[in-house]
């Protein structure tokens, strides 16, 4: 609660992941991620996988920056380190945008939808609508 009576509101999460059985709050890996400087902002969610949920991590990159194999190395180290191994995603992409409510929220259950080919309700509540395409039938989630 602010000296105005407000409240300030930190570490709301859309999804739960659970790999295998364990439940894990996004923010666990955005945390870590947030260490990685070539990393500008990261989205993580579940992919229905093999009769289970794999972590997919989506990762926008700073001008200049490639996703390669060290990098995807160094953010796995450094999730798995910090957290435990369910944390560490079985995929890594990179993304140019990640889609934003007007308020500025990432919107980790709109972009699960795309990856697994269903509709998305309301998305005249995001700021960029356009950066769900960037999620849709990629070929990196077919394997």
């Amino acid at each position: 609660m602010t000296e105005h009576g407000g409240l300030v509101i930190h570490g709301r999460s859309d999804a739960v992941l659970n790999p295998g059985g364990v439940r894990i709050g996004t923010a666990e890996i955005y945390r870590q991620v947030e260490k990685i400087e070539a990393v500008l902002e990261s989205i993580a969610i579940g992919q229905q996988w093999d009769d289970d949920v794999r972590v997919v991590l989506f990762v926008r990159l700073r001008e200049g920056e490639v996703l390669t194999d060290a990098l995807q190395t160094e953010i796995r180290q450094v999730i798995r380190s910090n957290t435990t191994p369910r944390h560490v995603p079985a995929k890594i992409i990179a993304v140019a945008d990640i889609p934003r409510t007007i308020s500025g929220k990432i919107v980790e259950l709109a972009v699960r939808n795309v990856v697994h080919g269903l509709p998305v309700k309301n998305t005249d509540a995001l700021a960029n609508p356009q950066a769900l395409a960037l999620f849709a039938d990629l070929p990196e989630l077919q394997s």
